[in-house]
C-alpha cells in the first residue's frame, strides 16, 4: 500500500523505527499526484526535487520530522509561486519569504510540498472560482470539493497528501474537509500567525490544518500556534500540547444543539447522519442539551457585508504597479489601474470588491457596515451565553452535500447559504472542527457528511478531545473514495 494513504501518526512510527525514510514518503506522494492529480486537480504545482532535498536531511526526531504537507496557494513559501488561484499573481510572482505558519511547520520538521488549488483569493465555496483550473471531489469527480481550500481538502481526502494547510474566513477549511471526507480545524482567531497569508478579510482569516484524523490535526496545530511579532493580531499565549487531550473520555461533557441550526432545509440524509452522531456521543457519556443562538439568521448577511468590505481594502494593493498582473499599453496611470484589475480579477472577486466598496461608501457606511458590526457583536454574545451552559456546540458542517460542478455557477447565493453553519464561529473568532460522520447517496455515489464542533475561545483541547472520541468510536474516517 502506498505511503500516501497513511496518517502522520502511522508514518511517524515507521520513520522512527527506520522502516521507511522521508524520501520514501515524498516519492510515493509524487507518484500518487502524477496518477491522480490530472483528474482531481488538487495541486497547481509540485516541486518534488525541492521536497526530496529537504527529505534527505530531515530530522525525523522532530514531532513532524520528514512529513510532507501540502500548502494552500495563498500561504507564502520562500521561492515558490503564490498565485491565490488568480491570474493577478499567476504570471510572475514568486514568494520572497516564508509565512509565519511555514516557519513554525519547518521548526517542527515538516516539509512544505505542493501548492494546492483554491477559489480565487479565497473567495468561494467550491474551488470553481480558481482562474487556474477546477478541482474535483475525490468521492465524485462530477462534484465540487468545497472551498475555498478545495485543493487542500481534495488532496488529503484523495490520498494525494498526508496533510495540508488551508485558510478559513467563513468555513473554507471545514466545509471542504466535510465534502472530501477528512478532518478540518479552524483555530481560535489570533492563535495562528496570519503573517504571509494573503489577506481576504483580516478580522476573519485564520490558517489551520486539514488532516486524515483528529490526532493528526492536533499534531499539526502544535506547530502552528504561537505569538508572531509580525502579526499585530497574534495572541501572546502559552501553547499547550494539543495531543495531551487525545484519548481522554468525554463522559459528563455538555454538548449543545442550537435549535436554529436544526431547521427545515437541511438535506434529509445529513440531518439523519448528524442525529445518529448525537446518539453516538450520548453513548460515550456526553450530555446533550438544546441551546439557542438567536442571531443565526443574520450571520450570512453580516458576513457578506464585513468580509467584502475588508476585501475591498486588502485587494486595493493589486494595482498593476508593484507586483502582479499589469495591463499592456495603458493610456495613463488610471487606465493602468482599471485595466490591470479588470483583466487580473475573476467575476467572484470583482463581485465582492464592488459590494465591499459600496458598503464602505459615503452614505452607506452607517447603514450597512456599522450595522453589520453591531450584528457581529450580537452573534458573539450569543455564543458567550451558550457557553455558560455547555462545553461544546454541535451542528452539521454544511446543510447540503457537495453540488455538481457548474450546478450553481450562476447562483452565488446558493454557494453563500452552504456556509450558514460555518460562518458564525468566524464572526465570533471561535475554534471549530469538522469530522466525518456518515454518508449520503446522491446519484449512486456515496458522499461524505461532516459534523461540526464549535468550542470556546482558545479551548481547542476540548474540541480535539471530543472530536477524537467520536471519530474513534466510528469508522467513517477509515473509508476511502
Amino acid at each position: 500500500m502506498s505511503l500516501a494513504t497513511e496518517t502522520i501518526v502511522s508514518l511517524r512510527k515507521r520513520l522512527l523505527s527506520k522502516e521507511i525514510t522521508s524520501a520514501d514518503i515524498v516519492r510515493d506522494l509524487a507518484q500518487a499526484i502524477e496518477k491522480k492529480n490530472p483528474t482531481i486537480g488538487a495541486y497547481l504545482s509540485v516541486d518534488t526535487e525541492a521536497a526530496l532535498k529537504e527529505a534527505a536531511c530531515a530530522d525525523v526526531s522532530q514531532p513532524l520530522g520528514g512529513i510532507p504537507i501540502a500548502i494552500k496557494d495563498n500561504i507564502n513559501v520562500l521561492g515558490q509561486p503564490c498565485t491565490c488561484g488568480s491570474k493577478m499573481l499567476a504570471e510572475n510572482y514568486t514568494s520572497p519569504y516564508n509565512a509565519g505558519s511555514i516557519n513554525r511547520l519547518r521548526e517542527g520538521g515538516a516539509i512544505p510540498m505542493g501548492r494546492a488549488n483554491m477559489d480565487e483569493f479565497a473567495m468561494g465555496s467550491s474551488t470553481e472560482n480558481s482562474a487556474l483550473g477546477v478541482t474535483r471531489n475525490p468521492w465524485d469527480h462530477e462534484r465540487i470539493p468545497g472551498g475555498s481550500s478545495g485543493g487542500s481538502a481534495a488532496a488529503v481526502g484523495g490520498d494525494l497528501a498526508i496533510a495540508a494547510l488551508g485558510s478559513d474566513t467563513g468555513g473554507s477549511i471545514r466545509q471542504p474537509a466535510a465534502y472530501c471526507g477528512c478532518v478540518g480545524l479552524k483555530p481560535t482567531y489570533g492563535s495562528v500567525s496570519r503573517y504571509g497569508l494573503v489577506a481576504f478579510a483580516s478580522s476573519l482569516d485564520q490558517i489551520g490544518p486539514i488532516t486524515k484524523t483528529v490526532e493528526d490535526a492536533a499534531l499539526v496545530l502544535n506547530h502552528l500556534c504561537g505569538k508572531d511579532q509580525r502579526d499585530s493580531t497574534s495572541l501572546d499565549i502559552s501553547v499547550p500540547d494539543f495531543t495531551a487531550s487525545i484519548g481522554q473520555e468525554i463522559k459528563g461533557l455538555r454538548i449543545g444543539l442550537p435549535k436554529e441550526y436544526f431547521i427545515a432545509g437541511i438535506h434529509a440524509g445529513i440531518s439523519a447522519a448528524v442525529h445518529q452522531a448525537v446518539k453516538q456521543l450520548e453513548s460515550l457519556g456526553a450530555i446533550i442539551e438544546e441551546i439557542s443562538l438567536p442571531h443565526t439568521d443574520v450571520g450570512i448577511a453580516t458576513y457578506y457585508i464585513l468580509a467584502p468590505a475588508e476585501a475591498s481594502a486588502n485587494l486595493s494593493r493589486f494595482d498593476g504597479v508593484r507586483y502582479g498582473h499589469r495591463a499592456e499599453n495603458p493610456v495613463d496611470v488610471l487606465d493602468l489601474y482599471m485595466k490591470s484589475r479588470a483583466e487580473g480579477f475573476g467575476p467572484e472577486v470583482k463581485r465582492r470588491i464592488l459590494l465591499g466598496t459600496y458598503v464602505l461608501s459615503s452614505g452607506y457606511y452607517d447603514a450597512y457596515y456599522i450595522k453589520a458590526q453591531r450584528a457581529r457583536t450580537l452573534i458573539r454574545q450569543d455564543f458567550t451565553e451558550a457557553f455558560k451552559k455547555v462545553d461544546i456546540i454541535l451542528s452539521p458542517t454544511s446543510p447540503v452535500p457537495p453540488f455538481k460542478l457548474g450546478e450553481h455557477q450562476d447562483d452565488p447565493l446558493a454557494h453563500y447559504l452552504a456556509d450558514t453553519f460555518t460562518i458564525p464561529p468566524n464572526l465570533a473568532g471561535l475554534p471549530a472542527l469538522s469530522v466525518p460522520c456518515g454518508f449520503v447517496n446522491e446519484g449512486g455515489k456515496d458522499l461524505p457528511v461532516g459534523l461540526q464542533f464549535v468550542g470556546k475561545a482558545l479551548d481547542e483541547a476540548t474540541l480535539l478531545r471530543v472530536g477524537h472520541a467520536y471519530e474513534q468510536s466510528t469508522e467513517w474516517h477509515l473509508r476511502k473514495p
